[in-house]
């Protein structure tokens, strides 16, 4: 990695991360989402599912940089998808371009066509680094909300003909079946959008072996004994809500009302946990808006995918 350290500003250096860092890591990033939301909503979780993404080797693909006083100011990964994170602390300074260059010249050099990054559209400065650098946009990612005071959440209606809803079950083989059985119907949901499927292990990495997994809060539908949806739950009692990170129905089994079932079930849940709103992803390739709009969620804050076509390496001087 040497080779492709960054420069950066007097008394700053890089270093790659271990698995001691994600703690500080998860720090620099709720700092971000604080400065720019208002609210912490990444759970240590989901930084340590990113850096176990397959294929990425943190000697390589990842760079930690450090502020003169020691403390985290800024963190990137590159593994076909990237991240920057810079302190709010420490904006101003050229550490976002340079760990820019540093994850492009790092794509390049594991022999990536292109790179790919989300950006939240309220950080516009980090919008306009990017445009300058010559990522276009590809697709625009939503967080939505739904409100869970007692009188918001309508209540459940009863299935449609045939479907059975239970929660997720954990533990032992019924558990083992469960995580199963909604990792195919997750990926087979999902193969019409997303870029390639998740293994199992990835998957569960970013769902149910996460500490904040919810499966009393996470419902799932059968037809018979054969799963048709499922809404994968997370509890973050830091942040004072509930997250859906999946909602997937078999295909066959759309247009039925089951989504909007799933939807009232989670918040049901989440409300008699005392969580104040339950919040989740979608975006544009999906088409799920409408449906998400519909039930009464509401839009929090937008986010838009860019991507860059990278051309061949440059030989070493």
């Amino acid at each position: 990695m040497s080779e492709l350290l960054p420069a950066l500003p007097t008394g700053y250096r890089a270093r790659a991360a271990s698995a001691e860092d994600l703690g500080a890591v998860h720090r620099l990033v709720t700092a971000c989402e604080r400065e720019l939301y208002g609210r912490a909503q990444t759970d240590t979780g989901g930084v340590a599912a990113d850096f176990a993404r397959p294929g990425l080797v943190p000697e390589s693909d990842t760079l930690l940089v450090h502020a003169p006083d020691g403390h985290l100011a800024a963190h990137a990964w590159v593994n076909r998808r990237s991240k920057v994170d810079v302190h709010p602390g420490h904006r101003g300074r050229g550490l976002g371009a340079a760990l820019l260059d540093w994850a492009e010249a790092r794509a390049r050099q594991a022999g990536g066509a292109q790179i790919v990054q989300s950006v939240p559209d309220g950080d516009s400065a980090a919008v306009a680094l990017l445009r300058s650098r010559g990522y276009e946009p590809m697709v625009t990612e939503w967080q939505l909300e739904f409100g869970l005071a007692e009188a918001a959440v309508p209540a459940v209606p009863e299935p449609p003909e045939g479907i059975t809803v239970r929660p997720f079950r954990l533990g032992g083989a019924a558990g083992e079946h469960d995580a199963r059985a909604a990792h195919r119907l997750v990926q087979d949901a999902f193969d019409a959008w997303q870029p390639r499927r998740m293994d199992y292990e990835e998957w569960a990495r970013h769902t149910v072996e996460r500490p904040a997994f919810a499966p009393a809060m996470s419902p799932l539908a059968f037809a018979g004994d054969q799963l048709v949806g499922g809404a994968i739950a997370l509890d973050l009692p830091e942040t004072g809500e509930g997250y859906l990170e999946q909602v997937a129905v078999r295909r066959d089994h759309r247009n039925r009302g089951i989504a909007r079932l799933l939807l009232r079930h989670a918040f049901r849940a989440f409300q008699q946990q005392g969580r104040h709103t339950c919040s989740l992803w979608t975006h544009s390739d999906t088409g799920a808006l409408a449906l998400y709009l519909r039930v009464g969620m509401t839009v929090r804050h937008s986010s838009t995918v860019h991507r860059k076509r990278l051309g061949p390496a440059r030989p070493p001087v």
